[in-house]
C-alpha cells in the first residue's frame, strides 16, 4: 500500500485559499479516480473537489468550516501498489489517535519539520506556538494544521525560544512545495476590533465566503490606488427601443431583454476601441489583454459572485443578454463552476438594479478597473435648444487603478460608451 495526499486545488485566478464547506467522503470510504472528495468554497465559487487517485480514505486532515491555502494537504488516501516506505509516517497521527495522544510530542528539529505552511505558521504566530521545539505528525516529521489544533486544545503550548520567530520566518522561504501566503493585508484575530454585544444583538459567524470575499477587497483597496469619476448619459432612445421589442423577444427568445444587456455590449465595444483600459497591473509591468472578458457581479442573499462573459466584443445583444441569464442562474441555483469564474479583464456591475444613482466600485483585483451602471431615471434636461425635457438618465460611474490608468484615457473611454448609448435605437442598432 502506498499514501497519496490530496491538496487544495486552485480554483480560479487569483484564489490563494478554500474553505471546506462539506466533506462527501469518510474515513475508510472507498473512492475511484475523479469522485467528488469535497465541497470547497472560495470567493469566486463553489466548486467540489475531485480525487486523483482510486483507494481508500485514510485522514481527513482539514475539517468542515476550516480555510487551507492553496497547496495544502486536505486528505490522504491509501492506494494499492507502489511503495510503503511511507506508509508508517503517513500512519503515525491515526496511531496517536487511537491510544488517546492529547498532542504531539515537543523535541528537538530536523530539516524536513522545519518546512512550514503558512496555515501552520499562522496559528502558531497567534498561539505563540514555538514550532522549531514541537514534533510534528506528518510525512517526514512534517507539522501539521491538526499538530497544533491538537496542541491548543491540550493547553500545552511551548514557550517560544530568542531564535524561534527567526527560525520560523525563514522555514516559509524554505518550502518549496507549498505556496507562500498572498501577500496582501489582513487583519488577524487578535487585531479585531471589541464590539459590544448588548442584550438582543444577534452574532453572525463570518463564512468562509464571506472571509474570502473581505480579504479580495482589502487587498484591492491596499494595492490598487482608488481613482473614481462619472458621467451622466441620455438613453431615452435606448429605454423606447428596448421597451418596444422586450414583449416579442420574451416570446421568441424565451428570457427577458434586459437594459444591461446593451451596457455590457457598449462597454465590450468601448475596450476593443481603448484597449488600455483593459489591463492589469503586474508588477514591473502592465499586462493589455487581448481578450475581453467582461466579469459580471451577481449577488445572492449571503455572498458575490463574478462569472465572466468571455470574448463580449464578439457577441451580439441577444447573445450577452442569454449568457447574463444563464451565468445568473447558475449563480442562484449553486452551479456555477471554476471555469465560469475565469478569465475576467474588466468588470461591469449592475448597480443600478438595486435603485442605487450613484457608487463607489471597490476594483476586481487584478484587475484595472469596474464600471457600476446605475439606476435609469426620468429627470428634467436643458436640451440644446434651450427647451427643457424629461429624459431618461443613467449615470455611469467607473473605479480605475491609477498605477495602471490615467483620467484621460478614462476620460476618452467614458465619453465612447456615453456616445455609443445615446445613439442606440430602432434606425441605429440591431440586438441581432
Amino acid at each position: 500500500m502506498a499514501i497519496e495526499q490530496i491538496k487544495m486545488p486552485q480554483l480560479g485566478e487569483s484564489v490563494t485559499e478554500g474553505t471546506i464547506s462539506k466533506w462527501l467522503v469518510s474515513v475508510g470510504d472507498k473512492v475511484n479516480k475523479y469522485d467528488p472528495l469535497a465541497e470547497v468554497m472560495t470567493d469566486k465559487v463553489n466548486a467540489e473537489v475531485p480525487s486523483s487517485f482510486s483507494g481508500t480514505i485514510k485522514e481527513l486532515i482539514a475539517n468542515e468550516g476550516d480555510t487551507f491555502a492553496v497547496g495544502e494537504i486536505i486528505c490522504t488516501i491509501e492506494i494499492e501498489g507502489g511503495s510503503t516506505e511511507e506508509a508508517p509516517a503517513a500512519e503515525k497521527p491515526a496511531a496517536e489517535a487511537s491510544t488517546g495522544t492529547a498532542a504531539p510530542a515537543v523535541s528537538g528539529n530536523d530539516g524536513n519539520r522545519a518546512r512550514y505552511s503558512p496555515a501552520v505558521l499562522k496559528l502558531a504566530q497567534e498561539h505563540n506556538i514555538d514550532l522549531t521545539i514541537v514534533n510534528g505528525t506528518g510525512a517526514g516529521g512534517r507539522i501539521t494544521r491538526k499538530d497544533l489544533q491538537q496542541i491548543i486544545q491540550s493547553g500545552n503550548i511551548p514557550q517560544p525560544s530568542a531564535e524561534a520567530p527567526k527560525a520560523q520566518a525563514a522555514a516559509l522561504t524554505e518550502a518549496p512545495d507549498k505556496p507562500a501566503a498572498p501577500s496582501q493585508p489582513a487583519a488577524s484575530a487578535a487585531e479585531a476590533p471589541s464590539v459590544p454585544v448588548a442584550a438582543g444583538d444577534i452574532e453572525i459567524p463570518v463564512t468562509g465566503v464571506r472571509k474570502a470575499i473581505a480579504a479580495n477587497m482589502l487587498r484591492s483597496k491596499h494595492e490598487a490606488p482608488h481613482a473614481w469619476t462619472m458621467v451622466e448619459v441620455d438613453v431615452t432612445n435606448l429605454v423606447e427601443y428596448r421597451n418596444g421589442l422586450k414583449d416579442d423577444f420574451k416570446k421568441k427568445e424565451g428570457f427577458n431583454l434586459t437594459f444591461f444587456a446593451f451596457f455590457v455590449k457598449a462597454v465590450a465595444q468601448a475596450l476593443k476601441e481603448f484597449p488600455q483600459v483593459n489591463s492589469m497591473w503586474a508588477g514591473d509591468k502592465i499586462i493589455q489583454k487581448k481578450d475581453i472578458n467582461l466579469s459580471i457581479a451577481v449577488a445572492t442573499d449571503d455572498a458575490l459572485f463574478v462569472p465572466v462573459i468571455k470574448n463580449a466584443d464578439e457577441k451580439t445583444i441577444k447573445g450577452i443578454g442569454r449568457e447574463i441569464n444563464e451565468l445568473a442562474q447558475k449563480v442562484r441555483t449553486g452551479k456555477l463552476r471554476s471555469e465560469d469564474m475565469q478569465g475576467g479583464t474588466f468588470t461591469v456591475n449592475n448597480t443600478g438594479s438595486f435603485g442605487s444613482v450613484q457608487s463607489m466600485g471597490i476594483i476586481n483585483y487584478p484587475q484595472a478597473a469596474i464600471l457600476q451602471v446605475e439606476s435609469i431615471v426620468k429627470r428634467p434636461v436643458v436640451m440644446n435648444n434651450g427647451m427643457i425635457a424629461v429624459r431618461d438618465m443613467v449615470n455611469l460611474c467607473l473605479s480605475l487603478d491609477h498605477r495602471v490608468l490615467d483620467g484621460l484615457v478614462c476620460g476618452r473611454f467614458l465619453a465612447r460608451v456615453k456616445e455609443i448609448l445615446e445613439n442606440t435605437s430602432k434606425e441605429t442598432t440591431s440586438i441581432y
